[in-house]
């Protein structure tokens, strides 16, 4: 464990035997079972030591709902924890003719890792990295030794302290850009907003981006419904002001979750019969138009039943 900024964690994680482990893919994640109920989703920011180890980077969120806070008060070098992966929901797109990576405090986690895969292939591509100040942006002086010394690949920093407290312009950043080049951007909710109005006009399948949480939304108007586990025959009711999972975690079904807010997808299960009325932010377009997929934290029912492949 490596303290990068005062509120960020370096964590590397080491296979207990030596045993080699999956090879990361750049924007992939793993999960932590922290403890028990707390199982939450980081980007592997590299492979130290690979392939026995893969290292993340944890930020203390002041709103954390226990996933960061035990990373840093309670996770302790030698502490044996489980962990899966690593899944990929963020994927560079190979063989792009030019690359705009744009990473807001801790978005440099997964956008670290891919610009690295970039440099390495000798592929075009541009890095913005945006933080309050220098001393909370987390791999700076990684980076920006690897812009001293790249020939493929150009740096622009923003600390919002040098600037009056002012955001990057992203939509001046995204113009200068190919029209023809790849994007992705990992921040924070207001930069995430800008950079899909900055890119708005450009080719969909060219604009990517990850979250760390779902978008805040105007609260609908709940009803009750009911789900039926096609495999037990259970059927749950699911009050209007309670997720599918909440009930169903109450009702001691052993169900895989992450962080609760619909970006892991973790908690995704199959659909056999009924209309998900969804709310997550991993499903694609074409995904929800199949209905083939609910993610149980927060996505609710059109109908009223929904039964599902648990």
């Amino acid at each position: 464990m490596t303290r990068l900024t005062p509120q960020v964690l370096s964590v590397v994680l080491e296979s207990l035997d030596q045993t080699p482990l999956t090879s990361a893919q750049p924007g992939d994640h793993i999960d932590l079972q922290l403890a028990r109920g707390l199982t939450r989703s980081y980007s592997i920011v590299g492979q130290a030591g690979a392939p026995s180890r893969y290292e993340i980077a944890v930020a203390l969120d002041a709103q954390s709902r226990g996933g960061s806070r035990h990373v840093h008060q309670t996770l302790r070098v030698g502490d044996q924890i489980d962990v899966t992966g690593p899944r990929n929901l963020f994927e560079l797109v190979p063989h792009a003719v030019h690359s705009l990576l744009v990473a807001g405090g801790i978005g440099i986690t997964p956008i670290w890792s891919m610009v690295q895969a970039l440099e390495q292939r000798g592929q075009a591509w541009t890095l913005c990295y945006a933080a309050r100040s220098r001393i909370h942006a987390a791999y700076l002086d990684d980076i920006e030794a690897l812009a001293q010394r790249t020939q493929c690949g150009r740096v622009i920093t923003h600390f919002d302290d040098e600037h009056g407290a002012a955001p990057v312009d992203l939509r001046t950043l995204l113009a200068s850009a190919p029209a023809d080049a790849h994007l992705y951007c990992c921040g924070p909710a207001p930069m995430l907003a800008a950079y899909e109005q900055a890119a708005a006009g450009r080719n969909p399948d060219h604009v990517h981006l990850e979250r760390f949480a779902s978008p805040a939304t105007a609260e609908p108007t709940d009803s009750a419904f009911e789900v039926v586990l096609a495999r037990s025959g259970q059927n749950l009711h699911i009050p209007a002001d309670r997720s599918i999972l909440d009930v169903m975690l109450d009702c001691g079904i052993d169900a895989p979750y992450g962080c609760m807010q619909g970006v892991c997808g973790m908690c995704a299960v199959p659909v056999l019969e009924g209309t998900p009325d969804h709310r997550d932010n991993i499903l694609s377009a074409e995904d929800r138009q199949a209905n083939a997929t609910v993610v149980v934290c927060c996505s609710r029912s059109l109908t009223a039943s929904l039964t599902i492949d648990l």
